[in-house]
């Protein structure tokens, strides 16, 4: 099997990011973004997908964090859809539910080839620290709409914001790493009855 690996770097007048990603590795992350609680969400996505991150963004934090939060979504998202390659052999969906403590996630994901976010969370609190929960929804969007996925992310219950979003990612993280799992019976077979994905 092919490295599933791919570094994209994405250079605006906002923003200098670069993202590297091993899809087969083993849950390491190495960030610096300048959005710590990012960062403790990005470990959860590494840990719990088994994916090896890298990411480097420098961004107009100044402002504020809105710019830095979407734009890692989009560079993760390219990096994935170029890591991925051409999706043989992958079982394609991936689902989980994870709990902390009160709170309680499912996501769902399909590389599907069409970008979707169906995002159901009302967070408790406006912000965790100095993190407007709002850019979560930025950086899902940012990555749907560049990885080529369908994504359902429903938060069930929870009224600490900041475990219902550490259930988000953890469980985004072991749907995606469902989803991108070799099945051996179909190793060289495209998920689709279309034949492309």
């Amino acid at each position: 099997m092919a490295e599933r690996k791919a570094t994209v770097t994405r250079n605006t007048l906002e923003t200098k990011i670069t993202v590297s990603v091993n899809l087969d590795g083993s849950g390491k992350l190495n960030a610096d973004t300048g959005v710590p609680f990012l960062e403790h969400m990005l470990d959860q996505i590494a840990r719990h997908g088994l994916i090896d991150l890298d990411i480097v963004a420098k961004g107009d934090n100044h402002i504020d964090d809105h710019h830095t939060v979407e734009d890692i979504g989009i560079t993760l998202g390219q990096a994935f859809a170029q890591a991925v390659g051409d999706k043989k052999g992958i079982l394609r969906y991936g689902h989980a539910y994870c709990p902390l403590d009160e709170a309680l996630s499912r996501v769902v994901i399909d590389f599907s080839g069409r970008p979707g976010l169906d995002m159901n969370v009302e967070f408790t609190r406006a912000s965790i620290g100095r993190f407007d929960t709002q850019l979560f929804w930025e950086f899902f969007q940012g990555f749907v709409n560049h990885a080529g996925v369908t994504l359902h992310i429903d938060n069930l219950k929870g009224f600490n914001a900041h475990h219902q979003a550490e259930t988000i990612f953890k469980a985004f993280g072991r749907a995606v790493r469902g989803a991108l799992t070799i099945d051996q019976r179909a190793a060289d077979q495209m998920p689709s009855t279309k034949g492309s994905l």
